[in-house]
């Protein structure tokens, strides 16, 4: 790692965890800003690098620094516990305290925040953020899945950590308590400046969400970068599932309110989103579905898909599904993906440096 990485880096790991079953080895720096996905398949160490990160498992051998703090360094016999890490902690479960009301299970966590200042701080901001002023005095029992995993944020935020971590919150919940929720989690990500680690299965929560990505596999470090780059990697699991897929920064140039569509510009071109009236904000993430995409050798005329963006195929890979490969396109510097009938391939000869229409069936706002 290099000392301007350092400088940049919240939280550094070099980090070793023996069991019985399971190993865990682990060099990496995380930035001080953003929200870090932790990703990777069931067994690949995602939670137990979490539980290392709180301090949650002493037996593990190596060094944790966070912002110029040493949590941990075998090698001194120095370890800082659990309760005297400035971190926030969600868990898959909400885990409230089912004796106490909304407004005391958050005052249980104020008052044993690190810093004096942040036990006496109004917790208003923090209850507004997550629009949970109206069930201070309500039991946990009484809320839906999608207040209770709110409230939960809300006590991990009322200690005033310097990290948050994040265990697949929403795994427990529903679609449509997932979908209730999501948009909270999203006004926490702009509005909060806490570096947040957040484990999650979902393709839609990570693109949504994450901008860096971490993969873990058999609790080794598979790859990590950019929320963007690692999407379109096809070489990386997160590129080949049936849900893959790529989201885009774009920048709103105007709403058609007659036909109900939003055109947005990005560095390949332009695209259209189908909208009742135009998004709140102008920078928006879209995300295209790599089953969405078809590919064609000449521009589409008389097409009724209206997302047309001229291409360059970078290279082919096998997908999940033998009838299937997946194409990674650059449309001006922006990845996308393509995932197609191995015949379509065939037909269109398509090889790295090919130029191609990409036309996206189908696209969505995530911002």
């Amino acid at each position: 790692m290099t000392d301007a990485t350092a400088a940049t880096a919240a939280l550094t790991l070099d980090v070793r965890l023996a069991r019985a079953d399971f190993a865990l080895e682990i060099a990496l720096a995380l930035p001080a800003h953003g929200i870090t996905a932790i990703c990777g398949a069931s067994g690949a160490g995602k939670t137990t690098l979490l539980r290392l990160i709180a301090g949650l498992e002493s037996g593990a051998q190596g060094r944790i620094e966070f912002a110029g703090q040493c949590w941990q360094d075998s090698a001194r016999a120095q370890f800082l516990p659990a309760h005297r890490r400035p971190i926030g902690y969600v868990f898959q479960e909400p885990r409230l305290f089912p004796h106490l009301t909304v407004r005391q299970n958050i005052d249980f966590a104020r008052h044993r925040a690190l810093d004096a200042a942040a036990r006496r701080a109004d917790p208003a901001p923090v209850l507004q953020l997550l629009g949970i002023e109206h069930l201070l005095e309500r039991a946990p029992h009484t809320l839906s899945g999608g207040e209770q995993s709110r409230v939960a944020i809300a006590r991990a935020l009322a200690g005033a950590p310097r990290l948050l971590l994040m265990d697949e919150p929403l795994a427990a919940l529903d679609a449509a308590r997932r979908a209730e929720i999501l948009p909270w989690l999203e006004r926490l990500c702009a509005q909060s400046r806490i570096p947040i680690l957040y484990v999650s299965h979902a393709h839609d929560e990570v693109a949504r969400l994450a901008d860096t990505i971490v993969l873990l596999e058999r609790g080794k470090l598979r790859a990590h970068g950019a929320a963007q780059d690692m999407l379109a990697r096809l070489d990386l699991s997160t590129a080949r599932g049936a849900d893959a897929g790529v989201f885009i920064p774009a920048v709103l140039v105007e709403h058609d309110a007659a036909d109900c569509l939003s055109r947005f510009s990005f560095a390949g071109g332009e695209l259209f989103v189908p909208l009742a009236a135009p998004p709140a904000k102008a920078h928006q993430r879209i995300r295209i579905a790599a089953r969405d995409v078809s590919l064609a050798l000449e521009r589409p005329q008389h097409s009724s898909i209206a997302n047309q963006i001229a291409c360059t195929v970078t290279e082919l890979a096998e997908a999940d599904s033998p009838a299937h490969v997946l194409v990674r396109l650059d449309a001006g510097g922006t990845p996308l993906l393509a995932r197609i009938t191995r015949r379509a391939a065939r037909t269109l000869a398509l090889r790295p440096g090919l130029a191609v229409w990409a036309q996206v069936k189908a696209v969505a706002l995530l911002d």
